[in-house]
């Protein structure tokens, strides 16, 4: 090894599936230093944040990430369960700038710490959400491996046994990854990630303002082998020629395993609606964006039958929306296990 530390994989660790069991959520609140992004709507986005969290509370912990100045304000619009950590932070999307924890054979956790440019470096400052992950991983006592790229949660999905799926708009875009070719990302993906197959979409979700298509915005693994997919009917929806060229994606893959990968349309109407798909799957719920027009109604009903073993809970999504992503976009799940020491 020469001295380097070992990658994740050669540690034997790789990340859990999102409906794997919980410990705890992570969330950041949203802070003053983003407060232009918010217009008028900054403090909707707190209430927003605190009916998410309010919401995943109900199902499992909730850690809420947020500046020193703003704790009382945490405190007095959480719930009284919501765990508060006060870090200096920059903005308020932690499954992008957040720790990605990873779990091997024997049920131990630690965190995998990708560098984060703020997605392609639209907004500044950005290094102290940067640093979020090292400040977890002290908070909770856990190993901290250092990924060599930039890598934000939202832009893939893992199925817990060995593969991920992700777009080609997000992960080769020049302003993420410059010198790294495909070959090399993917390779960093199975190092960091220990998954072993790379699934790539084209284009993410149309609306998409600030990060170059994540996938998070149109798909979500709902078991192995198995994906619901944004595939909207209407011929002049900016998604539908998209939609069909990421599903025949998926439809030519394989699994890690050697599996076909079963495609179920989602289909949302008009475009431009909150990104439906954006969900956090909580220990026993799922927590989804709605934007309180009749397309809500359809919307439920589709992810009702999706996940029948879990209580769907609506959460507002039209603020988040304008911020640029839904509850999965502002959550972090530590699955269940136990601490790798530092």
């Amino acid at each position: 090894m020469g001295g380097e530390r070992p990658t994740p994989r050669e540690d034997g660790f790789s990340m859990p599936a999102e409906w794997e069991p919980h410990v705890a959520c992570y969330m950041e609140w949203p802070t003053l230093t983003r407060k232009e992004l918010w217009a008028d709507r900054f403090d909707e986005a707190k209430r927003d944040y605190a009916a998410v969290a309010n919401a995943i509370a109900a199902f499992e912990p909730v850690v809420m990430v947020c500046d020193p100045d703003q704790e009382t304000e945490v405190r007095r619009t959480c719930d009284e369960t919501v765990e508060i950590l006060p870090l200096a932070i920059d903005d308020s999307w932690m499954r992008d700038n957040g720790p990605i924890f990873v779990r091997d054979a024997s049920g131990r956790v630690a965190l995998v710490h990708f560098r984060f440019n703020s997605w392609g470096e639209r907004f500044q400052p950005y290094d102290k959400d940067a640093d979020v992950p090292r400040h977890v991983a002290a908070h909770l006592g856990m190993r901290r491996y250092e990924a060599p790229f930039v890598l934000e949660g939202g832009s893939f999905f893992v199925d817990g046994e060995g593969t991920l799926i992700t777009t080609e708009q997000c992960l080769l875009n020049p302003n993420r990854n410059p010198t790294m070719s495909r070959e090399q990302i993917e390779q960093g993906l199975r190092d960091h990630l220990g998954v072993e197959t790379i699934v790539w979409l084209g284009l993410g979700h149309s609306t998409d303002r600030d990060t170059d298509g994540h996938i998070d915005g149109i798909a979500q693994y709902l078991a192995p082998a198995r994906v619901v997919l944004l595939m909207p009917d209407d011929p002049d929806d900016p998604d539908h020629d998209s939609g069909r060229d990421n599903r025949d994606r998926l439809g030519r893959a394989r699994d890690a395993k050697g599996r076909e990968i079963e495609v179920i349309p989602f289909e949302t109407s008009p475009p431009g609606v909150v990104p439906y798909l954006n969900i956090y799957l909580a220990n026993g719920g799922v927590i989804m964006p709605i934007a309180d027009r009749t397309e809500d109604a359809q919307a439920l009903e589709q992810i009702a039958k999706l996940f029948p073993d879990r209580e769907v809970v609506p959460v507002p999504g039209n603020c988040l929306c304008y911020g640029g992503g839904g509850p999965h976009c502002i959550t972090q799940q530590l699955p269940t296990g136990v601490p790798v020491p530092a």
